[in-house]
């Protein structure tokens, strides 16, 4: 994988919100590591959680899972997740497979 590719994560915090800016690519190989640093923030129910995926250049049905389980354990929670700033090609597979709009809407 080159270095443009490469899985990061970088976290802004501020009172009211917590915005997870995702980049590279987001799959198998990279599942425990988005896991570990989103499950504290999943538990931050007194902010918004928002991933912001302009940077995202792929993600696999691994990451769709991951994207989709902290989405139903904020709704659990009654706290506002969104995904934000979708690349064309990823909103055409978030389209695809149907979890757009529970993806750009708050909790």
């Amino acid at each position: 994988m080159n270095q443009q590719n490469k899985f990061h994560l970088r976290t802004e915090t501020t009172k009211g919100r917590c915005t997870v800016y995702v980049s590279g690519e987001f799959d198998l190989e990279v599942a425990g590591q988005m896991r570990a640093a989103m499950a504290p923030l999943i538990e931050l129910t007194d902010r918004e959680l928002a991933l912001n995926l302009r940077d995202l250049k792929y993600i696999d049905s691994t990451g769709i899972g991951i994207l989709v389980s902290m989405l139903k354990a904020r709704h659990a929670n009654n706290a506002a997740f969104i995904v934000e700033a979708i690349p064309p090609s990823i909103r055409k597979l978030f389209d695809m497979t149907g979890i757009t709009p529970f993806l750009t809407r708050q909790a």
